[in-house]
């Protein structure tokens, strides 16, 4: 009789044992999975970011440019002005 009372109750306790095993696990999965998520997100943000900094970058060195040639286009206007002038 006594024997299978501590059968029964070791069982029990492996049962428990499992259940806990179970929920750490399935625990631990959740982590990992948020976790997955946030670095994705991070570097979503993160390529977004880079990718703007790029795209501001382009436009400021494109404005520079056109602004640096207007500037040219004057200069060479006056300079030609200033020829006639001399003529």
């Amino acid at each position: 009789m006594q024997e299978e009372e501590q059968e029964q109750e070791e069982e029990e306790e492996q049962e428990e044992k499992d259940k806990q095993e179970e929920k750490e696990m399935q625990e631990e999965e959740e982590e990992q999975e948020e976790k997955g998520k946030q670095e994705e997100e991070e570097e979503q943000e993160e390529k977004g970011k880079q990718e703007e900094e790029e795209e501001q970058e382009e436009k400021g060195k494109q404005e520079e440019e056109e602004e640096q040639e207007e500037k040219d286009k004057q200069e060479e206007k006056e300079m030609q002005e200033e020829e006639e002038e001399q003529e």
